[in-house]
């Protein structure tokens, strides 16, 4: 075997006699909060170390910017084992079921009128409108093409999903632009409003966006594990951890914020 490749085989976790892995090689972004960071502390972090304890695993982490190519370069590289925060059922990987659904929300200053707007609001067209980006093609937002179908375009501005990196937080941008009157309105992924938002010296509101299902856009996600493909006896590992750990998981949500667009269910329902 040669050296690169036992040390690829070698990085990802090995097993115990009953299946569980000695260790569990996470694949994470080290500057996302509120999901994770290097120093660990974000919401998916503290899951993950629920996971390996109930799995009785050690944790070692792959530290990978969540960019374009990162599936590819971690997961299917088998830099990796696991991969939490991907959307279920996502066919690039294997995943495990859902942990948590969440929406995208409206993020407006308490202080104003902007109360229970939804996309077919007419008060859209006379404020100011900050969406997430992925980039200047087909890749946006499920909110940044909707309001853009209603022709909402000339009032937008546009915040980069992952910012500016040289920085801390840059998921935070466009709910600081809120607070700071930049503009009057974010459509913003639940987790990352709830969290910076509860944050904010300047108190905000955060509504759900609605219609949830908008055509091609959905607005809401089921959120899961990634595993690579063929790793079922893992998938099929973390799916009982997830299911046992059910209660504890969603304390640790409600403690970042974290909009719940529903209370999971049982497996199997």
């Amino acid at each position: 075997m040669r050296p690169l490749l036992a040390a690829l085989v070698f990085a990802v976790g090995t097993a115990c006699a009953d299946g569980s892995p000695h260790r569990l090689v996470v694949c994470a972004d080290p500057n996302n909060l509120p999901f994770s960071n290097r120093e660990q502390q974000g919401f998916e972090n503290r899951i993950i170390d629920l996971v390996a304890k109930d799995l009785g695993a050690r944790i070692s982490y792959v530290w990978w910017a969540q960019r374009r190519g990162y599936v590819r370069g971690t997961l299917n590289e088998a830099r990796c084992d696991i991969w939490p925060g991907i959307a279920a059922g996502v066919d690039m990987v294997a995943t495990t079921r859902p942990y948590y659904r969440s929406t995208y929300v409206f993020v407006t200053r308490a202080d104003t009128p902007l109360e229970h707007l939804t996309l077919d609001d007419s008060r859209l067209k006379r404020v100011s409108i900050g969406v997430q980006m992925i980039g200047n093609n087909a890749m946006n937002t499920p909110p940044a093409h909707a309001i853009a179908s209603r022709g909402i375009i000339d009032n937008v501005h546009g915040y980069m999903l992952y910012g500016d990196y040289s920085r801390p937080n840059p998921a935070a941008t466009i709910v600081t632009a809120v607070a700071n009157s930049e503009i009057d309105v974010a459509l913003v992924w639940g987790p990352v409003a709830g969290y910076f938002a509860h944050r904010s010296a300047t108190p905000l509101r955060i509504d759900a966006v609605t219609p949830a299902a908008d055509s091609r856009w959905p607005m809401v996600y089921d959120i899961a594990m990634g595993i690579r493909r063929g790793d079922y006896a893992l998938v099929d590992q973390v799916n009982a951890v997830l299911e046992r750990e059910r209660p504890t998981i969603e304390a640790i949500l409600k403690t970042y914020h974290v909009p719940l667009e529903m209370q999971l269910l049982p497996a199997g329902t």
